[in-house]
């Protein structure tokens, strides 16, 4: 992917959790079904700049896979696959 993040911003494609039945019928995605919260992270940022001028690290990595808050995500596709930025403050664990 030819972009990069600025700041503690973070891009990650979302984790799509498949519902099926008991007999193994998958459901398929519906517009009245919640946006996954689940995602890889692909890129971050270099980090927050502080006061001081000194940039801190995330503490996130490109391959983690992370939770994140359902409705604090920018969407946006690139390439016809989806992508989401959020800053990570908006992160809120990481899934081992």
């Amino acid at each position: 992917m030819k972009l990069r993040p600025l700041a503690d911003r973070v891009i990650v494609k979302p984790i799509s959790d498949k519902e099926a039945t008991v007999s193994g019928i998958i459901l398929p995605d519906t517009v009245d079904k919640e946006k996954s919260e689940k995602g890889e992270i692909i890129a971050v940022g270099p980090g927050k700049t502080t006061d001081e001028g000194k940039i801190m690290p995330l503490a996130v990595k490109v391959g983690d896979k992370v939770l994140f808050k359902k409705y604090s995500p920018d969407e946006f596709e690139l390439d016809g696959e989806e992508y989401l930025i959020l800053s990570e403050s908006d992160l809120m664990a990481v899934i081992e």
